[in-house]
C-alpha cells in the first residue's frame, strides 16, 4: 500500500480546482502583475506533485508520461508560432496590441488601468509558457517518482 491516508487524499481532491484556478489567474495576469507563465505553471505543477504524494501507485493511471510530453511539445510549438506570427515587422512583435480584438483593447498612454484584454499576444504566450512549465515539471517529478520505484525502465521495455 503506497497511498497516504484518506484525509490527505480527500484534501488533495479538494485542492485541485482552487490550485488550477489560482495557477491560471497568475498566468493570465502576468502582463499586469508579478507572475506569468512560469510562476502559474509551477503553481499548477504543485497539484501534480500533491497527487503523486497522496495517491502513489494509482497516479500512473491519471498522469501519463506520453500525454505530458505531448502537451509540453504543443505548448512550445504554440509559443514559437506566436513569436513567428509577428515576423512581418520583428520577431516576437506584439501584433494584437491596440487592434481591438479579444486581447487588443486600445488604451491611452500612462498607467494601465488593469484590463486583461490589453496585453496583445502576451497573455497567449503566457498561457503557452504556463502549459509548458506545468507539463515539464509534472513530467520531471513523475519520472523521479517512477525512478525511485525502479519502474522507469519497465515502461520502456
Amino acid at each position: 500500500m503506497d497511498q497516504m491516508s484518506k484525509i490527505v487524499r480527500t484534501i488533495a481532491c479538494v485542492l485541485i480546482v482552487p490550485g488550477i484556478i489560482f495557477g491560471l489567474y497568475v498566468i493570465m495576469h502576468g502582463h499586469l502583475t508579478p507572475g506569468g507563465g512560469f510562476q502559474g505553471g509551477a503553481i499548477m505543477a504543485t497539484i501534480s506533485v500533491l497527487f503523486i504524494i497522496a495517491y502513489g501507485e494509482k497516479i500512473r493511471e491519471a498522469l501519463d508520461r506520453d500525454i505530458l510530453s505531448l502537451a509540453e511539445g504543443l505548448a512550445l510549438l504554440a509559443f514559437i508560432s506566436l513569436a513567428f506570427l509577428g515576423l512581418s515587422t520583428t520577431f516576437f512583435r506584439n501584433f494584437l496590441a491596440n487592434e481591438g480584438f479579444i486581447f487588443g483593447k486600445a488604451i491611452g498612454f500612462g498607467i494601465n488601468p488593469g484590463y486583461l484584454n490589453t496585453g496583445g499576444v502576451i497573455p497567449l504566450m503566457n498561457l503557452a509558457v504556463g502549459l509548458e512549465v506545468f507539463s515539464a515539471l509534472s513530467l520531471v517529478v513523475l519520472i523521479m517518482y517512477l525512478g525511485s520505484k525502479n519502474e522507469v525502465l519497465k515502461d520502456v521495455e
